[in-house]
């Protein structure tokens, strides 16, 4: 019998306890759906969902050189921001590949709090220890301590205060606040109102229990999470960014601070940034209704290839047939009539903008 060396968050056994459809991701089992991904998905647009993210890693980095450490690995700035500030951006190499992208969180001018894709923990873990050398920083890997919810959609603020008690209405969007051992912020990854609470996973468990009987809150498993993010075209490591996919070709050039004295990585955005990328992540609407999947095929219209899909789906809140892809950049202006191969068959397209359905932050 195979053995299963997946690791568990702390809300593993509750997931199985409501039936939940459990799969491996980022080398943790992990619920991937509960009552259905489109039911799921809808509760997430039009009322208010949660998520066990658990999975995610956290590192703290403190000390006298915390600021300018995190900068220099960093390719948003954080000179100056704000406590209470969140910023997105990523961890490159110096050819301008992605080890990550992640959230900074700024808790004082000496102490930053790192939140990273579950599936490279350890590979950012070991990259940020190596990059430290010669900064006066103290590093501390603290993904166990921590378990973490992500209540998501529209009633999401009033679900908080009268199931949890917990009043977020304070917090704009990318913004956060520390209660005591509880961090709770405002970020979301599914394109509407969310909040993501960090705590000991025995309070994790305690929201937990408490947001499902409500019955406010339906739980949501990674497979809505997915096409949620999807739709409003924000990008997953391993799809949209990777080691071979930078942040200029991905779209993601806002998060580059390029005016910045200098991180790692800067030297080869910059000259991709000028020169143009060879490559650029794109939407692609089909006129069928087939399937575009991970790693199928983008056609020209002549039939050679020209790229591939990153990520594909039949989209649940617009009912039409979309992917990411990246492809040769002479074929990623808008409008741009191209064709997908999926399976044995090609199907016509047209490249349009990733955003397939509108956010609703608060701002």
């Amino acid at each position: 019998m195979e053995q299963n060396n997946n690791k568990r968050t702390c809300l593993y056994d509750k997931h199985v306890a409501l039936g939940a459809l459990m799969s491996p991701f980022g080398g943790f089992d992990m619920p991937i759906q509960y009552s259905g991904i489109v039911d799921e998905h809808q509760a997430v647009r039009q009322a208010c969902g949660v998520f066990d993210v658990s999975h995610m890693g956290e590192v703290l980095i403190t000390g006298n050189d915390a600021e300018r450490y995190v900068n220099h690995i960093f390719t948003n700035n954080v000179i100056g921001m704000p406590e209470g500030k969140i910023l997105y951006g990523m961890m490159c190499y110096e050819d301008g590949g992605v080890v990550d992208d992640l959230l900074v969180y700024k808790m004082a001018d000496d102490r930053f709090f790192l939140v990273i894709n579950a599936a490279n923990i350890d590979k950012d873990w070991a990259w940020i220890q190596e990059q430290a050398k010669g900064y006066d920083v103290v590093l501390e890997h603290q993904s166990d301590l921590y378990g973490e919810l992500a209540v998501q959609g529209p009633d999401s603020e009033q679900v908080l205060k009268d199931v949890l008690g917990i009043d977020g209405s304070d917090l704009t969007f990318y913004t956060f606040k520390q209660m005591g051992d509880v961090v709770l912020s405002r970020t979301g990854y599914t394109g509407e109102d969310g909040f993501e609470i960090y705590a000991t996973p025995l309070y994790i468990n305690e929201c937990w229990d408490k947001l499902v009987a409500s019955g406010r809150c339906k739980p949501c498993g990674l497979g809505c999470r997915d096409t949620l993010r999807f739709e409003v075209g924000l990008p997953l490591y391993g799809d949209e960014l990777s080691a071979d996919i930078t942040p200029i070709m991905a779209g993601l050039g806002i998060f580059v601070k390029l005016d910045k004295d200098e991180f790692i990585g800067k030297d080869a955005l910059a000259k991709q940034k000028a020169d143009g990328p060879a490559k650029k992540i794109v939407g692609i609407e089909l006129q069928d209704k087939a399937i575009p999947r991970h790693g199928y095929t983008v056609l020209n219209m002549d039939g050679a290839p020209i790229g591939e899909v990153t990520t594909g789906y039949h989209t649940i809140s617009t009912d039409k047939s979309v992917c990411m892809a990246l492809i040769d950049t002479p074929y990623a202006k808008l409008d741009t009539e191209v064709q997908v191969q999926i399976r044995k068959k090609v199907f016509a397209g047209k490249v349009v903008k990733k955003q397939f359905y509108n956010k609703n932050y608060k701002k």
